[in-house]
């Protein structure tokens, strides 16, 4: 089976500083699957048609494989890793190196094909309501005093909305949750998000 390339996956390749080899063999074994690659997020990302599957990405102290609906995949090796405790559907297996990407090679490509079953089962992962995010005190007072604020943000989207919670929830001290919170709430009133 000939194996098409991205051109920007190989510049992305070029160009990374660390984890170059990781990547490389991450790569090869995700297009061994058989997916489509291209450049999404600045990272390399693998798809079935137009569903996103995995995206391969480096942090500090490790280099990851993401897939997109983790959650629902089977993990008998225990080797899922959610990010961090917001993250819903996506889960990562983490690297800290190519020897270790290349004892797991087969592993790995068996987690690929249960995420590619799941894509082609039509499987959705279930998502918390916004209303089960926590509203910081500080944002509710806000929201109970100024009516004009409260309208604006039940009218962002669902997602907007909890991006708005998780950034000033984020803050550890009730100061810093005050300070986004001023800052940002124009952006609300204007019906944006916090990324627009």
């Amino acid at each position: 089976m000939t194996v098409l390339t991205n051109p920007k996956i190989d510049a992305f390749l070029d160009r990374a500083e660390s984890w170059r080899e990781e990547f490389a063999r991450l790569r090869k074994i995700v297009l061994d699957c058989g997916l489509d690659e291209e450049l999404k997020w600045g990272q390399p990302c693998y798809s079935l048609g137009k569903a996103n599957i995995v995206l391969i990405h480096g942090f500090k102290e490790y280099c990851a494989l993401l897939f997109f609906k983790g959650a629902l995949l089977k993990d008998p090796d225990g080797i899922l890793v959610q990010q961090t405790e917001n993250v819903q559907s996506a889960r990562q297996i983490r690297f800290t190196g190519a020897a270790e990407i290349a004892r797991m090679q087969n592993l790995l490509k068996d987690y690929i094909q249960r995420a590619i079953e799941v894509e082609k089962a039509g499987l959705k992962a279930e998502f918390k309501k916004t209303a089960e995010f926590a509203v910081p005190e500080e944002f509710q007072s806000k929201l109970d005093e100024l009516a004009d604020l409260k309208v604006a943000f039940e009218a962002l989207t669902p997602g907007r909305q909890r991006a708005y919670l998780l950034h000033f929830s984020g803050a550890k001290q009730s100061k810093t949750r005050e300070a986004r919170i001023e800052k940002h709430m124009p952006r609300i009133l204007e019906g944006k998000g916090l990324d627009d």
